[in-house]
């Protein structure tokens, strides 16, 4: 019963920004890591961000150069992704995946269109 839900796709233009969210809903038990994938037509998902929470800390790892911001509250199981500086080659539908001690969790995705 455990739900992924993304919001804040939509179209943007080339230099503009965008923050996507996404709660986790249901029997999730607390969330160890939260993060974001994307996809584009013939490629694979690829690795966007990602947010952990360990006993020692918080930790996290994105592959954006420091244009996107990855944040979130373990405690609620959210995420959010800030999205700065937007290029044309970051269209692509964005997914929300989760994980927890039992399994791994994907969203239904939301897509994120940034016009040239």
């Amino acid at each position: 019963q455990v739900q992924l839900v993304e919001s804040g796709g939509g179209l943007v233009k080339a230099g503009g920004s965008l923050t996507l969210s996404c709660a986790a809903s249901g029997r999730t038990f607390t969330m160890y890591a939260m993060g974001w994938f994307r996809q584009t037509p013939g490629k694979e998902r690829e690795f966007v961000a990602v947010v952990r929470w360990g006993p020692s800390g918080k930790y996290t790892r994105d592959v954006a150069e420091g244009r996107f911001t990855i944040s979130g509250d373990s405690a609620k199981n959210t995420v959010y992704l800030q999205m700065n500086s937007l290029k044309p080659e970051d269209t692509a539908v964005y997914y929300c995946h989760a994980v927890n001690m039992r399994r791994d969790y994907w969203g239904q995705g939301t897509q994120v269109t940034v016009s040239s």
